[in-house]
């Protein structure tokens, strides 16, 4: 019974990402989503997504990303911003930019917004809209950036790196620290939707490495929270740099970086579609539940979905990943391994490392 209230316990929601809408003004390179501007057909109405997250509050307090698309296109966004906060969730958002206005940036904290996060994807204009294939979308986020923090508004910026911006990364960075955001998140391309495009622009293993290490290395000295998404593989990498400087990672050295772990999909995290499709992340497109079909339940979802079950049982992920001596804190990517592969539970495709051999497994 302990094991079993032990196991209930650990994999509660920290996470869950809403896209609210899939209409979009821009038209990214590496879309998840593919969007457009819309209208889409189906998105939940505002008494919908209340009762989403009534269920929600139930039985976690989790940080809720409302995402798009472009969420800030949703006329009821606020009220969905709002009763959020009152049930006693972190409601955070990603726009894109241009909306956010000095009066936007007052309406998201009068709606409990609590930070957005923007994306940088370039150092200058030229890179970074060509990128995002919008004139002057670079200009709009660093605006954005201004409005928000004049209103006292916190933002994070993100950057999606292909090998294209690689090697802008230290420049980017420095704006980053310059525009006043409180935390840095290169995200590492994951080829879904429009990134399958982008295929030709993932870095090679070894750079993925490389960037990794680069993270590690700045992270240190800075004034802001440097932090890489998409990239289980850092969480092995900082116990490899600690332990040949003879330290071990734990709270009381590390914080967050010894509680959290790579992938955490179906496992800390969960991603809710634009018509209430439930997947373990946003990158890996497998149905795990439809919200509408159980009465919007999310916890049904998230306690009984096979393939959120599946994610859980790390041991058993197939090739080097269920064997490796760090798959605990890091676990590969499941979304790269799919698109890859077709096989969610396949080792993550990325990976430089060779583990301990399966007969040595702790």
């Amino acid at each position: 019974m302990h094991n079993v209230l032990h196991e209930e316990k650990q994999h509660i929601p920290r996470l869950i990402a809403w896209e609210v809408t899939r209409s979009c003004n821009l038209n990214c390179r590496h879309c998840r989503a593919a969007a457009r501007f819309g209208p889409y057909e189906n998105e939940f109405s505002a008494e919908e997504c209340f009762r989403v997250l009534e269920n929600v509050a139930g039985f976690c307090k989790p940080i809720i990303i409302l995402t798009g698309g472009e969420p800030m296109l949703r006329e009821d966004i606020w009220d969905i911003a709002r009763r959020g906060t009152e049930l006693g969730l972190r409601m955070v958002m990603a726009p894109c930019g241009k909306l956010v206005t000095e009066e936007a940036a007052g309406r998201m904290l009068d709606s409990g917004i609590k930070r957005i996060s923007l994306s940088l994807d370039g150092a200058t204009a030229e890179s970074h809209d060509a990128f995002r294939r919008v004139e002057g979308s670079f200009d709009d986020v660093i605006l954005a950036a201004g409005n928000a923090r004049a209103a006292g508004l916190e933002f994070q910026i993100n950057t999606t790196v292909t090998r294209q911006n690689i090697g802008e990364l230290e420049r980017i960075l420095d704006l980053v620290i310059r525009m006043g955001a409180v935390s840095y998140h290169p995200f590492l391309l994951v080829p879904t939707g429009r990134g399958k495009e982008l295929a030709d622009q993932e870095l090679s293993p070894e750079e993925y490495e490389k960037v990794l290490n680069w993270i590690y290395e700045k992270r240190e000295d800075l004034p802001i929270q440097f932090k890489p998404t998409c990239a289980p593989h850092y969480y092995r990498i900082l116990r490899q740099r600690e332990r040949e400087k003879g330290r071990a990672v734990t709270p009381q050295t590390h914080g967050l970086d010894a509680m959290s772990k790579g992938c955490m999909g179906g496992q800390a995290f969960a991603f809710i579609s634009h018509v209430g499709k439930v997947q373990i992340c946003g990158f890996l497109e497998v149905e795990c539940g439809d919200l509408r079909e159980v009465e919007y339940d999310f916890e049904r979802v998230w306690r009984n979905s096979p393939v959120f079950i599946e994610m859980r049982d790390i041991d058993h992920y197939h090739g080097r990943c269920g064997y490796c001596e760090y798959r605990k804190v890091c676990g590969g990517c499941r979304a790269r391994a799919f698109a890859m592969t077709g096989d969610y539970l396949a080792e993550e495709p990325f990976c430089v490392y060779e583990p301990r051999s399966a007969v040595e497994r702790d």
